[in-house]
């Protein structure tokens, strides 16, 4: 086995195990916190990070804007790009030229990683396979960041469907109790800090917008284009036909709450009717040859004896 080899073994074992360590203490503690929640052993709070209206906005490492300048000149690119990172949680103004950064060096420091290695190693290669492992480590290293960032945002996504329709479940209770709508999301962003971190997010940035003077229908418009989740999109334009109809927004608000738990156990009812589609392709790969080989052996030994007998 090659250095460069072991190395890169080794480094995604480290990688593995740092990541799985660092996910199953973040589990613990967040259903650490939401029993002692549940049990009453913690007041309630908000626990959230103090409002911030006014946020920087600008970049302020030389090298992070010398890296703006230089590979983000077009606006238009640079807008696409850091909603794209808002969407999978980096919101921070300097994330689209440490997201180009990134990429830039992975680019080119796998392929001279690779380089390198290889010739420490004494391996020896031909010009073509060398071209062709650089091609791929210079595709990975372009490439890595991009599938990171969307696999990211697919993800909070899915958390954020997943984790809308309890805090909608107290956004009613709020409102139903005599709260408006902007104490509301202040409360429930609070309140869901811990169990519930992105929606919470979400929530305090629409209570930021609203206290920094944007209208209530321009701030639930910058919810759902951060988010991109249909059920936000279709709770935003119920809020706001709400809003401008004149009707209830408590009872509008019951109504969606309860079309979003019906839709959450349909939700629910079709992974199960998938269960047996996928346990399929287990069955017949790993667990069918064995009990037709079970079954076959015994016979197939007999018959190779019988075999024996008559060819003695």
């Amino acid at each position: 086995m090659s250095l460069a080899l072991m190395v890169a073994l080794d480094l995604a074992v480290f990688v593995a195990v740092v990541g799985g360590v660092w996910f199953v203490s973040r589990q613990i503690e967040i259903s650490r916190g939401v029993g002692r929640r549940l049990r009453g052993e913690v007041a309630v709070k908000s626990v959230a990070k103090p409002l911030q209206l006014f946020r920087q906005q600008t970049v302020k490492s030389p090298f992070l804007v010398w890296v703006q300048e230089l590979f983000l000149t077009d606006s238009k690119e640079r807008q696409s790009l850091s909603r794209n990172l808002h969407q999978a949680g980096f919101d921070s103004p300097s994330a689209p030229a440490i997201y180009k950064s990134t990429q830039i060096f992975l680019a080119v420091g796998l392929p001279v990683a690779f380089v390198v290695s290889t010739r420490l190693s004494g391996k020896e290669l031909d010009v073509f396979k060398m071209i062709a492992a650089i091609a791929v480590f210079l595709a990975i290293g372009y490439l890595g960041p991009y599938m990171f960032v969307k696999n990211s945002a697919q993800d909070r996504q899915t958390k954020l469907q997943d984790q809308f329709p309890d805090a909608l479940d107290l956004t009613v209770v709020c409102v139903e109790a005599g709260l408006p709508l902007e104490a509301a999301f202040l409360r429930v962003g609070g309140d869901t800090a811990q169990s519930h971190p992105r929606i919470s997010q979400e929530f305090r940035i629409v209570t930021e917008e609203l206290q920094a003077g944007r209208t209530r229908a321009e701030a639930l418009h910058s919810f759902a284009n951060r988010t991109q989740v249909d059920v936000v999109k279709s709770f935003v334009a119920l809020l706001i036909q709400t809003d401008a109809l004149g009707g209830s927004i408590a009872q509008s608000l019951r109504v969606y709450a309860a079309e979003m738990r019906q839709h959450r156990m349909l939700r629910a009812e079709e992974k199960a009717m998938r269960i047996p589609v996928l346990l399929s392709v287990p069955l017949v790969l790993c667990i069918l040859p064995v009990i037709v080989t079970a079954v076959m052996l015994p016979a197939i030994i007999s018959l190779m004896n019988d075999f024996s007998h008559v060819v003695k």
